[in-house]
């Protein structure tokens, strides 16, 4: 229950999928967090959820504007000058399909929110973790940003920018005591993934039940990875039992062995 006790915590798009999931275990180890979100379907219940926890506090913001996220630590910065961790969690999907039928729209998009989110947030999280005296960041990468991804090239694309991302602030920030590490989660149960295979489904003309089936196998495990499988992850990065660990991509995946 202890093990992140007081740690404060902001983690963007926190209000569904992984980042409410990562919210939930930080919350149980007892750490305070800070989620943000777009939702306004995901924040109504998030807010619900505060209203019995008081650790948590919730806040609407569009990750991909520098604008809203700068107002967002205006607001935070009236609650806490300082925070242990920032999880760099927003992130969409993007399209599907080979790269010369795609637009430059959808790439454009795919990689505002997917990298230059992560920018926004880290750029403002810094001067909080070197008040702290030291910290945590952790990106969101994925299978696809070490291995590749057919079909989902602007979505690869950004994942992998955000492995190069980690491997640089890693590089920069060590001397201030500020770790930073990724996690690439593989095939993720949950809405993104129902989203992802029904594209694939259409793009491709297979059936929706043979392309999950080919998703799972893709893990020598042979299996779903889940959100709170993340979110121990991550509970585990911001810990103090991580102090030595920076600089690394960490794949939860179940093995992944491909990405087709």
């Amino acid at each position: 229950m202890s093990l992140l006790k007081n740690k404060k915590v902001i983690i963007s798009a926190g209000a569904s999928g992984i980042g409410w999931a990562t919210a939930k275990v930080c919350l149980e180890k007892g750490a305070i967090v800070f989620i943000c979100d777009i939702n306004k379907k995901y924040l109504s219940k998030a807010k619900k959820h505060k209203q019995n926890n008081k650790k948590l506090f919730v806040y609407e913001c569009d990750a991909s504007n520098e604008k809203e996220v700068k107002d967002l630590f205006l607001k935070i910065n009236k609650k806490t000058k300082k925070i242990d961790c920032l999880i760099n969690n927003v992130g969409i999907a993007g399209p599907t399909g080979t790269i010369e039928k795609l637009s430059s729209n959808d790439w454009e998009r795919t990689l505002k929110v997917n990298v230059i989110s992560h920018f926004h947030f880290t750029k403002f999280s810094i001067p909080m973790l070197k008040k702290n005296k030291g910290g945590s960041i952790i990106n969101l990468s994925s299978g696809a940003g070490i291995m590749g991804f057919p079909l989902r090239s602007p979505y690869a694309a950004s994942k992998w920018a955000i492995v190069g991302m980690t491997k640089t602030l890693a590089m920069e920030l060590g001397k201030f005591k500020i770790r930073v590490n990724a996690i690439c989660p593989g095939t993720i149960k949950g809405d993104r993934m129902v989203r992802v295979i029904r594209d694939k489904s259409k793009f491709l003309k297979i059936s929706k039940k043979k392309i999950e089936k080919e998703f799972i196998s893709m893990a020598s495990m042979n299996c779903w990875i889940y959100e709170e499988d993340i979110g121990k992850t991550c509970g585990f990065l911001m810990s103090d039992d991580a102090a030595r660990l920076s600089g690394q991509i960490i794949a939860v995946d179940g093995n992944a062995i491909r990405l087709d």
